[in-house]
């Protein structure tokens, strides 16, 4: 058991502290508002609630609640003494993580751990001298209490010993940490997913299909084989003779990632943001964003406790 500090009680942070205190450790929650860290208890209650519906969760800890593993602090210094672990789950914004990186130097334990759940910042120029042997990347994936991929990666000054302390600490949480050599902007899964939205918006724009086409077409398409072929096995069973005709040919050029979207500004003029506001892409009726959230979440789980049966066909690297 480790104690873990999570700073940023948002969207990730307190899903964070829910999958650390899952993991059985000892966590401490803070957030510079107060309204938000205030709301965070009623949304890791109702995500451990789901869980505990799927049998995710063991009786004993679905009994004690987060409280008992998840406090709630009001100061960076409350936070951080101690912590065998600080995770920086806060704005994405060079400024705030600088000024963040600074006032945890003469905080932090002398042999804590920093890692930054940024998910496309290089932080490691902004990280001071004394941070920087002991300072890594975790980056997880909404909602990180179901999605396992955990994208680890140390900065040039890094321990690598550090790297496989987080690693395995990951591995027995039951996650999925995959461990760059490298920084690389969006690691992989966020970079397919921006050439993914860049192809998207590139036919909303163009007029050429609807939301729903859109997303009929990849449930039906690419996701039933995603799971079990992936991207490069899947290459493997069309043939690669095949898959090198059609780079060859050319006849498709994929648009350029797009700075913006005619499509997509014209829905945030009306006021359609999303779930959270009812409408977006699609018009989600008058439910509230926590059913909402908490559906989409039974149904991963649904999806997820299937998968387990069958894993995925990898082969071997040659």
């Amino acid at each position: 058991m480790s104690e873990v500090a999570v700073i940023g009680a948002g969207t990730m942070g307190h899903a964070l502290a829910l999958v650390f205190a899952l993991g059985g450790h000892n966590v401490c929650l803070t957030d510079s508002n107060k309204a938000t860290l205030e709301r965070a208890p009623a949304l890791m209650a109702t995500a451990l609630e789901t869980l505990a519906e799927a049998g995710e969760v063991s009786p004993a800890f679905k009994e004690r609640g987060v409280g008992q593993s998840v406090r709630l602090c009001a100061t960076l210094d409350e936070t951080v003494r101690g912590a065998d672990l600080v995770v920086e789950a806060i704005i994405e914004t060079v400024d705030a993580k600088r000024t963040l990186y600074e006032q945890l130097v003469p905080l932090m334990k002398d042999d804590a751990i920093l890692a930054s759940n940024t998910s496309q910042l290089d932080i490691f120029p902004l990280v001071p001298e004394a941070l920087k042997r002991r300072t890594l990347i975790a980056h997880w994936y909404t909602p990180p209490y179901l999605v396992d991929l955990v994208d680890v990666v140390g900065g040039p000054e890094t321990d690598p010993a550090h790297v496989e302390t987080v690693r395995a600490m990951l591995t027995a949480m039951g996650k999925a940490p995959i461990v760059f050599g490298k920084f690389v902007p969006g690691y992989v899964a966020n970079r397919i997913q921006a050439a993914i939205a860049a192809e998207v918006y590139s036919l909303l724009d163009a007029g050429l299909v609807t939301p729903e086409e859109v997303d009929l077409s990849v449930v039906h398409g690419l996701a039933l084989r995603l799971p079990v072929v992936a991207v490069l096995a899947k290459a493997d069973f069309t043939g690669l003779p095949l898959v090198n005709m059609v780079l060859t040919n050319g006849s498709y050029v994929p648009p350029p990632e797009p700075k913006h979207s005619p499509t997509l500004e014209g829905l945030l003029a009306e006021g359609r943001t999303g779930v959270m506001a009812g409408k977006g892409f699609f018009d989600w009726g008058d439910e509230p964003p926590e059913a909402l959230f908490r559906e989409r979440d039974r149904r991963l789980l649904k999806l997820k406790q299937a998968l387990r049966g069958i894993p995925p066909m990898l082969g071997k690297e040659s």
